[in-house]
Formats: C-alpha cells, sequence, structure tokens
C-alpha cells in the first residue's frame, strides 16, 4: 500500500455520504506497499480502509472485489466490500475507482510462530474451496506471461551472473508451464500476494486476510508457495524454517488434501513464486513510479529465496 493520489477530508465526506456510515472524521495515509493509495477512515460506524487503485481499471476490478465479497458471505475471513445504500461495491473519488473495505481487528504478524502459520494454511485451504463457485475469471497478471515481458525491462539492470541466472530460470519456468503436469494441478482464485503483512490476528487467532488487489485464476499450489516463501523463511537469509512449513502444509492439508500431481509440481511451483517476487521488486527498484510515500522493497531478498529454492531440498507437501 501506498498513497500515490492524495485525499483530502473535504474530498471524502460528500463521497462517503452515499454510504450509511455517518459522518467521517479523519483521513490517514497508509505508506506500505506499492500498487495502490491507501488511507484509514474513521467514521460514526468505525474504521475502514478506503482504496484508490492507481492501476487497475473500473472493467478489472469487479473481478477482486466481489471475489472478497463472495469468500466473506461463505465464511471466509477477508477485509469485505462496504456497499453503498444502492448495493454498490466500486466506486470513484478523485478521478479513480475506489472502494471501501471493513478494517480487520488486530495486528499482522512480524515474527510469525508454527500457530500462525497453521492459521493461514487452514483459512488458505478453506479460502480455496469458497472459491470454486465464483462465477468470474480473470488469469493471474502477474503470471508467466508478465514474467516474459518483465525479465527482459530488468535483466541489463542485474550483474552478468545474475542476468544468467534470471534467464535460466525463466527457461525452467517456461518449459514446467508447457508441461503435462502443470496443467494436471487444482485451479481456481486465489489471493497471489498472501506476504504475512497482509493478514491480521487478534493474538494467535487469524482475523481476516486483505489487499486482494493481486488476485485471480491460478493454480491452488501457487498460491501456497507465495505464503511459504514468506511466512516460513528466516527474512534475513530466505532459508526455511521446517517447522513451520510443516505447521503451514499441514493444516492447509487437512482441509484440502495435496494431490499427487502437486506433490510432483511442489519444487517448480516453489522456484516459480520466488521468481514473480523477484521480478516485480527489480521492476519495482529500477523502473519506479513517482509516489508521495513509497519505498521500494529490496530485489536482492527474493533473489536469494530463488537461489535457495533452486539448490537447497524444500520440505515435502505432505509429512
Amino acid at each position: 500500500m501506498a498513497v500515490f493520489t492524495s485525499v483530502s477530508l473535504q474530498d471524502l465526506t460528500p463521497w462517503i455520504s452515499s454510504f450509511s456510515l455517518g459522518q467521517v472524521h479523519s483521513i490517514k495515509g497508509i505508506s506500505s506497499g506499492i500498487e495502490n493509495s491507501n488511507f484509514f477512515v474513521r467514521t460514526d460506524k468505525g474504521e475502514y480502509v478506503l482504496t484508490l487503485f492507481e492501476k487497475l481499471t473500473a472493467e478489472e476490478l469487479p473481478f477482486y472485489l466481489n471475489l472478497m465479497q463472495h469468500l466473506a458471505q461463505r465464511g471466509i475471513k477477508v477485509a469485505a466490500p462496504v456497499p453503498d445504500r444502492d448495493g454498490r461495491i466500486l466506486h470513484f473519488l478523485c478521478g479513480k475507482p475506489a472502494s471501501l473495505v471493513t478494517k480487520l481487528e488486530g495486528d499482522w504478524q512480524p515474527e510469525p510462530k508454527p500457530v500462525h502459520c497453521a492459521e493461514v494454511g487452514d483459512m488458505m485451504a478453506k479460502m480455496h474451496l469458497a472459491g470454486r463457485d465464483y462465477p468470474l475469471e480473470q488469469p493471474n497478471l502477474r503470471g508467466i506471461d508478465w514474467w516474459r515481458k518483465t525479465a527482459p525491462l530488468v535483466q541489463d539492470y542485474l550483474p552478468v551472473e545474475a542476468s544468467l541466472f534470471l534467464q535460466n530460470e525463466m527457461r525452467f519456468q517456461e518449459e514446467f508451464a508447457d508441461s503435462d503436469l502443470y496443467w494436471k494441478l487444482f485451479r481456481g482464485p486465489v489471493h497471489a500476494d498472501l506476504f504475512r503483512n497482509n493478514v491480521m490476528f487478534n493474538g494467535d487467532k487469524l482475523s481476516g486476510f486483505f489487499d486482494f488487489y493481486f488476485a485471480g485464476c491460478d493454480t491452488w499450489l501457487f498460491d501456497v508457495a507465495v505464503a511459504i516463501n514468506d511466512w516460513c523463511i528466516d527474512l534475513e537469509t530466505g532459508e526455511l524454517d521446517d517447522t513451520r512449513v510443516r505447521a503451514f502444509l499441514d493444516a492447509y492439508h487437512a482441509v484440502r488434501p495435496f494431490t499427487l500431481d502437486e506433490c510432483a509440481a511442489w519444487k517448480a511451483i516453489l522456484r516459480g513464486a520466488a521468481l514473480r517476487f523477484w521480478l516485480s521488486r527489480l521492476y519495482d527498484y529500477y523502473l519506479p513510479r513517482e509516489a508521495e510515500m513509497l519505498t521500494p522493497h529490496d530485489p536482492r531478498h527474493f533473489e536469494r529465496i530463488l537461489r535457495l529454492r533452486v539448490n537447497k531440498p524444500a520440505p515435502e507437501l505432505i509429512a
């Protein structure tokens, strides 16, 4: 999250009058992240999160917002879009598409323990199953087609060895994406960005997932791999913590058992999940956009993770 478009209390007051939320009292920008402009908004009825979408269009947004609504209606703990009096969840503010969602209770876990990883694995499996009857379809917009376009844009910024490593990994992932095994994996709507700062906890109990604006239809295993590469690692080294990995995978498997095909594809998907975020961080670091509040992430973090996933074995999906 970040602030690219400023919103004042004077901008917000007439806009929020179409909701049944009473008076608006304050608005505060949220500085973390890189894609949208986000704000905490306090009203008579409580606190909410306002998002102005900087890249996603009004034509693309129904997939994300309706998915969040769909999941919330099926008991999945997510930040839910708040409808106005006419039932609309997509709006415009300051010339940008905008949405208001519930603010989840608690805080995120910067140093997750196995109990937190198990909570996330359990709820992710429930989310995947709840999304099976979601009627809208949209590919993961940061999937392999995006990797193909982005890799040539960033590889010249890299040292020679790292550039060659990137090219080799791209070849590996393209071959895997064309394999029969890849197309046997279960698919459906996925969050695709479920890092530890996109989940809220009250103590050790998960209160919800949020920031679904990278969601798309992809393999469920990709969603698992993205989460494992953040929730279950040592942040300094990128090394997997086997205890946290096991807690996450076992909790997921208890709800939605992994298949033999998924077990066979696991290592390749883990590598792909690391590659996706190395590429996006390279892009944001070397080709940044103007923003009022923005700190790009260090791309070397996911380079380290990818090298480890290539060179070291990871725990199996099923113990």
